[in-house]
């Protein structure tokens, strides 16, 4: 499947806030912020990818999937196996948000 290129409204709705360039060839170039954090970054283009996900008919589900087989795969080029492992358990651990973390006080 070819790559899709997306309209500034379009973009506006997928990453509120984010500075939208448009090209000649329709193509959009997001203009970041030098102080962006890393979070920040993440947030943008997970919206953004889950947004082209929807309008492609595709569920969140398999852009999720694929997003942190791509993680874990970066993940691997600096870190070993265990230490991945280790991340991953962390968040499977901690993902229900009605519960503390364990090392925070009550």
């Amino acid at each position: 499947m070819p790559a899709r290129s997306i309209d500034s409204r379009q973009c506006a709705a997928a990453a509120p806030g984010l500075n939208c360039i448009e090209r000649p060839h329709d193509a959009v170039v997001h203009k970041m912020e030098a102080n962006m954090s890393a979070t920040e970054i993440a947030t943008r283009h997970f919206t953004a990818a889950i947004a082209e996900a929807e309008a492609a008919g595709q569920g969140a589900d398999g852009v999720c999937r694929a997003l942190l087989g791509l993680i874990v795969s970066k993940y691997l080029e600096s870190r070993s196996v265990a230490d991945v492992q280790s991340e991953l358990r962390f968040v499977a651990d901690n993902c229900d948000p009605d519960t503390d973390f364990t090392f925070m006080r009550p």
